[in-house]
């Protein structure tokens, strides 16, 4: 893979970041943003069990989906005071996504506020994800193909990004927002996934206070270098061609993926990752 690091500014006005960084599509890290944020001093793992410690939360793991697991189904559920406890005490694979903090905790919302970047920030979804050191997403897409801003807390986490035009190269599983998942973002094996080695993205280390900006539709692989947890507000695609295309996911795509796998279980998860396999080692081989 050539990775270029993204690129890093202390602070930006509103009109530096269209200019340079939403017109063009180009991902930035945004150091210094929400130093005057109540969350930016108080919102740690510690803080985070003190105010949502009862509340029952669902854990993901890094398996590869199976379809006798369900769509979307928890890998396992614990009260956040004891997956706090977990995180801060051995290294683990359960991870917490899309968590809606305005539905479980409403006291957090007194903790930041929406920035003003130029985008319209949608107001009813900051959605909260946690991760154990190593932990890591598989790498994926977001079926609105939003532009989103992530907010980084306590610890680090290494963030891997491609554009949508790098699709070609990176084993992506038809009928959904991911690729293929057995792949290594951190450390690519070139043998098993020769393709990978055309893909031209962006890297980055986050640390606690931090903001990436994700343009519309990016691909993304985020792994926990520490424990940690992350904050994301989005803005719709604004890009004609990504809104159909956000549509066709939201409305089609997903429903039809859903209604093969219960009628073909298994057979249409493997189907699927074979097809990632064998689509993008062709495209490998005709262009080189």
């Amino acid at each position: 893979m050539n990775l270029s690091e993204i690129p890093r500014v202390s602070h930006i006005t509103k009109e530096d970041f269209i200019e340079n960084y939403f017109k063009p599509q180009k991902p930035v890290v945004i150091e210094r943003a929400i130093e005057d944020w109540p969350a930016f001093r108080k919102w740690n793992l510690s803080y985070m069990k003190d105010v949502a410690g009862d509340i029952t939360v669902p854990l993901y793991d890094n398996r590869p989906v199976q379809h006798k697991d369900g769509f979307n189904e928890p890998h396992a559920t614990m009260k956040m005071a004891d997956y706090v406890d977990l995180l801060k005490a051995e290294p683990t694979k359960y991870r917490i996504f899309l968590w809606n903090i305005l539905k479980e905790v409403p006291k957090l919302q007194k903790d930041y506020t929406f920035p003003d970047f130029g985008l319209r920030l949608l107001k009813g979804l900051p959605m909260l994800f946690f991760g154990g050191k190593d932990s890591y997403t598989f790498m994926h897409y977001d079926i609105d193909l939003a532009n989103i801003f992530h907010f980084h807390f306590d610890g680090e986490k290494e963030v891997v990004l491609f554009p949508q035009s790098e699709t070609k190269h990176l084993y992506k599983v038809p009928h959904s927002l991911i690729t293929h998942e057995s792949i290594d973002f951190s450390n690519p094996d070139y043998k098993e996934w020769p393709a990978l080695k055309n893909a031209s993205g962006y890297k980055s280390t986050l640390s606690h206070g931090e903001v990436l900006y994700m343009p519309e539709g990016y691909w993304h692989y985020m792994k926990y270098n520490t424990p940690g947890f992350s904050m994301s507000l989005r803005a719709i695609a604004r890009n004609p061609k990504n809104l159909a295309k956000a549509s066709y996911n939201i409305f089609i795509m997903r429903y039809y993926d859903v209604l093969m796998r219960k009628l073909k279980g298994q057979d249409w998860i493997d189907e699927k990752n074979e097809k990632a396999i064998a689509k993008t080692n062709e495209v490998f081989r005709v262009s080189n």
